[in-house]
């Protein structure tokens, strides 16, 4: 598989959010606006991208009694640097974020890559994984920041684009969009209309719509 593919596999077809269903929480409690969404999406990018070039350059060295704990540690050291980066380039982003810049550390998406894929393949390869699993991430987490802020306040970024009643517009600000559960739903919906789209990603029926034919006994 070429590094490009590795790249882009994760953006659709097994995209770490909508196909993996992983990294939930922080989609669903920071995308009420764009700003702490993008700050998130990078700070995910940036800890992806440094934890598996360094899990990949050192699978070779790491004892495996110990190989889950030394990654964690260095996904831990990487949150470390990203949390002190963020509280003092973007201070006001860094409290609306709290505690989940800090639980990066247990997010699925980074800690299975780093077991799953950095520990078995070369640095480029582990960069190229990192970078299309980060940006997979970005994408839907944008895409739903954008959603909530622009249903919920009519602007983005601070740029209104709908006129509110408030100010002798159109448009009554949507203060659904204001609550965790609204993402929950806009990602529930484009899991399904992905699903819809590309048939492939449909799981097995676990259990058979049909019922067995009935058989009599003797």
């Amino acid at each position: 598989m070429s590094i490009f593919t590795h790249f882009t596999q994760p953006l659709l077809r097994e995209n770490p959010i909508t196909v993996q269903i992983l990294g939930l929480c922080s989609a669903l409690a920071v995308s009420r606006s764009l700003e702490p969404a993008l700050i998130m999406s990078l700070s995910v990018i940036a800890v992806l991208l440094f934890s598996n070039l360094s899990i990949s350059l050192l699978r070779h060295i790491m004892p495996r009694s110990i190989r889950l704990i030394l990654e964690v540690t260095i996904i831990a050291s990487a949150v470390i640097v990203v949390d002190e980066l963020i509280k003092t380039f973007a201070p006001d982003v860094s409290d609306y974020l709290s505690v989940f810049v800090g639980l990066i550390i247990t997010n699925c998406i980074i800690l299975g890559r780093a077991e799953t894929f950095a520990i078995h393949h070369g640095p480029l390869e582990s960069l190229a994984d990192a970078l299309g699993n980060g940006v997979g991430y970005a994408v839907i987490l944008i895409f739903v920041a954008l959603l909530r802020e622009l249903l919920g306040t009519g602007a983005i970024l601070d740029l209104q684009l709908l006129p509110t009643i408030d100010e002798g517009g159109w448009y009554r600000p949507n203060q659904i969009m204001s609550y965790a559960s609204s993402a929950f739903f806009i990602i529930g919906f484009l899991i399904w209309g992905i699903r819809s789209w590309r048939i492939e990603q449909l799981e097995d029926e676990e259990y058979p719509t049909t019922p067995a034919p009935y058989r009599e006994s003797a």
